[in-house]
């Protein structure tokens, strides 16, 4: 991975508002690779993703004098350095396609993060766990003691420096106080084209209002089960032909590609959130 930084930028919209950053990094010799903005015209909101080359580069100097630019123009911004690969654990229940694709696809080289830790409420993801060479632990939660579950969940998220909370397929409602702890940094994959068929059995659902179409969520998660920002989906057509076995079985495969897409552009800070939106840069 190339050595580089990533500004993210949204703040209220103006004239010269590209003007005054890609000056700012041609001043101390940026070379950018990559640039892209978005007007939301009915907000009044200005969104900015600017990449470029760290060699030879000033980072902190530059992290200075943008400071005082981004106050100007009552920015709200965030500054990454693309070589630190972030922490991920993944949480997960009993369908295990979502977490075997997402230790595919980060063993490959795919997904630029490390993976220190799963965490289920079942022992089926065990073996699994082994063979990636990733800590599993199980924590189950009892009826009543979601309170005790959630408090060693977080203990084992401190230790450990995650950055990122993945939800795949993990079939637990999170307590608002711990949804609290990471704003924008715990993503789940919802097994339908929200907002159709929220809440559990989707498929079920689906298959008695005899939908074509049935797709795949994938959300960055509010204290509001399922109406968390958007960050992709995808559908898949069906027949009159399809049984709720199929709708299963046809929606998994969306499943893994909408979840393993949210998660990559995540990890290259392509995300921004505003509201209850999101926009995903190029």
């Amino acid at each position: 991975m190339n050595n580089t930084a990533v500004l993210r930028i949204n703040c209220p919209d103006r004239k010269g508002l590209v003007a005054a950053v890609s000056s700012l990094l041609y001043n101390h010799g940026a070379n950018i690779t990559h640039a892209d903005q978005h007007q939301d015209h009915q907000a009044g909101l200005f969104f900015m993703r600017v990449e470029w080359m760290l060699n030879g580069f000033d980072l902190d100097a530059f992290t200075e004098a943008f400071r005082s630019t981004a106050a100007e123009l009552q920015m709200q911004w965030r500054l990454n350095v693309t070589a630190e690969a972030p922490r991920v654990a993944i949480f997960v229940s009993q369908h295990l396609h979502c977490l075997v694709d997402l230790l595919h696809r980060q063993q490959a080289g795919e997904l630029h993060c490390s993976i220190p830790l799963i965490v289920s409420n079942h022992r089926n993801a065990e073996g699994l766990a082994r063979f990636y060479g990733v800590e599993f632990r199980y924590i189950s939660v009892e009826p009543g003691a979601k309170a005790d579950a959630e408090e060693e969940q977080q203990r084992l998220l401190s230790e450990r420096a995650v950055d990122l909370i993945i939800l795949a397929r993990y079939m637990q409602i999170l307590s608002p106080a711990f949804v609290r702890e990471y704003p924008a940094r715990i993503i789940n994959v919802h097994h339908s084209f929200l907002p159709a068929f929220v809440g559990a059995r989707p498929y079920h659902a689906a298959f008695r209002r005899g939908v074509k179409l049935i797709g795949a969520t994938s959300h960055y998660v509010t204290e509001t089960l399922d109406e968390g920002p958007i960050i992709e989906q995808d559908v898949m057509r069906i027949s009159h032909r399809d049984q709720v076995e199929d709708l299963i079985q046809k929606g998994r495969d969306i499943e893994k590609v909408v979840l393993s897409r949210a998660v990559k552009w995540h990890l290259e800070h392509r995300i921004l959130c505003y509201g209850n939106k999101t926009v995903v840069f190029d």
